[in-house]
């Protein structure tokens, strides 16, 4: 480490303690704890209180730790698969122990709700490691082939060191949906979390660490993206780049990513639809609607647009309205509570502005509509706008906040073509009690995922991502491994032998 400054042992460490928990505020480099110059504010959601100061990276930062992870590739690279595996289950083991640490840490940092931290986010977590350390040993094969006479045999080589760069709305989760697959493959890792939620990854770095990860296998870099981030994409030593987030971003990393030719994955924006057919269970398709508020609507793949076959939009509509008003919100540790608050300031001001602009240009509130005054801070109310034309802002654009428009269709072509009709691909929800239309609808849905009676139920070997400006490749199973790793295929003559 040359370019960043190491903190020796005997130094106080830089740890903040949130809700009861130690977490160190550095950068994780070359197994070492490594501060910077400057740091950052870390402001919960929950309360608006800042938690932490954390290490503000800078390019030197983000060079030093692709120089730990290129220097830790070949050792990585060279371990037996069995023997990743293993560490790899060590690791989710740690997860397992720490799981309460790391679901109040996370939701204070975040404020996702506590409930689904506890019994489904941070499980998750542990599940994606132990999943991808499965595959590689397990499952990951294509079976030799014969061309005439001469035998082919595919392998998966590690590819080298990978950036990894995550968002905010489930940080633990979605980042280790790619340092699973990252690490199995024997890749090393620099993982930049999101400036607004970092804590989590550095919880999980101590961890790894316990779990026997050898020291630059896997390195994390906290700050904003405009600094480390773009140094990092920028590095001719990185060999794949895998970004959650947002459409510009991804347009400026893979311009970065370009000039060295590295392999990128992109899983961006979402405006999905929810397609009500009138021969549709309502009370499915209506507690369906009301699911898409989860996270405070800060989902990627919420179903958005709820779209509704005209001769049920008012039945649809007053049970969805029913089910809205049951809607507990409120600080997101309590038990009761469905929905908690939006990420931060500047992003509930970017929700509400939607939302305004919307009702300034003809649409009609059917709930919510702006902030919940009662409780003040990051609180913003569920919210349905009805009225609301194809081309309009509110329908085309990725809000990411607990908003929802209605719209209505007459037949099942009118369906899918609204459906279709925005720049983004990332999923689909049709409701619907037809089979063959079922079939027929999905089979025309320009998405990377299509739930048909049913929402978010995600299997890591499915593939995932998203069509059009939604994204770039797919995660899940052998599908990540074709992207972490140099895919070769050997051909061998059964002439020459002695």
């Amino acid at each position: 480490m040359t370019e960043a400054t190491a903190v020796s042992a005997a130094a106080p460490a830089a740890v903040a303690t949130v809700a009861g928990v130690a977490v160190d505020t550095r950068h994780w480099i070359g197994g070492e704890r490594v501060g910077s110059a400057d740091t950052f504010a870390d402001v919960s959601p929950v309360d608006g209180t800042v938690i932490a100061r954390i290490a503000r990276g800078t390019a030197a930062d983000a060079h030093a730790a692709v120089a730990a992870a290129r220097e830790a590739f070949p050792g990585w690279a060279a371990t037996p698969p069995a023997e990743r595996a293993r560490i790899l289950h060590a690791v989710a083991d740690g997860v397992e122990k720490r799981l309460a640490d790391l679901a109040i840490v996370e939701t204070t940092d975040n404020g996702a709700l506590l409930r689904s931290h506890l019994r489904g986010v941070m499980p998750r977590v542990a599940h994606n490691m132990r999943f991808f350390a499965d595959w590689l040993t397990d499952r990951l094969d294509h079976g030799d082939f014969d061309t005439r006479g001469h035998n082919n045999h595919v392998s998966w080589d590690p590819a080298g060191p990978c950036v990894l760069i995550t968002p905010w709305n489930a940080p633990l989760m979605l980042a280790t949906w790619k340092i699973g697959p990252a690490l199995a493959a024997g890749n090393t890792v620099v993982l930049k979390p999101a400036e607004w939620t970092p804590l989590t990854a550095s919880l999980f770095a101590d961890i790894a660490a316990e779990a026997g990860l050898p020291a630059g296998v896997f390195n994390v870099v906290q700050g904003y993206g405009e600094e480390v981030g773009a140094a990092l994409v920028k590095d001719p030593d990185v060999r794949r780049i895998s970004f959650t987030g947002s459409v510009p971003t991804a347009r400026a990393i893979g311009a970065a990513a370009a000039a060295n030719l590295t392999p990128t994955s992109f899983e961006l924006g979402g405006k999905s639809p929810l397609l009500v057919f009138a021969d549709a269970d309502l009370d499915l398709a209506a507690d369906l609607a009301v699911e898409q508020y989860d996270n405070a609507g800060q989902v990627c793949l919420a179903a958005t647009r709820i779209l509704v076959e005209e001769s049920v939009v008012e039945e649809f509509t007053a049970r969805f309205v029913e089910r809205a008003a049951a809607l507990v919100q409120g600080d997101p540790r309590d038990e009761a509570t469905g929905i908690g608050p939006n990420i931060h300031a500047d992003h509930l001001a970017r929700v509400d502005g939607f939302v305004r602009r919307a009702v300034d240009s003809g649409a009609r509130v059917v709930v919510g509509g702006g902030p919940n005054t009662e409780l003040g801070g990051l609180y913003y109310r569920p919210t349905l706008l009805a009225d609301v034309a194809q081309d309009a802002e509110i329908v085309q654009e990725e809000v990411f906040g607990p908003v929802l428009t209605l719209q209505a269709f007459t037949d099942e072509e009118e369906a899918v073509a609204l459906a279709n009709d925005t720049r983004f691909g990332l999923a689909a929800t049709v409701a619907t009690g037809d089979r063959e239309r079922a079939d027929r609808v999905t089979a025309r849905l320009v998405a990377g995922t299509v739930w048909v009676n049913c929402f978010f139920v995600r299997d890591l070997q499915a593939p995932f991502g998203g069509s059009r400006q939604s994204g770039v490749g797919r995660e899940g199973g052998t599908w990540s491994f074709d992207f972490y790793c140099d895919v070769k295929n050997t051909v061998t003559s059964p002439n020459g032998w002695h």
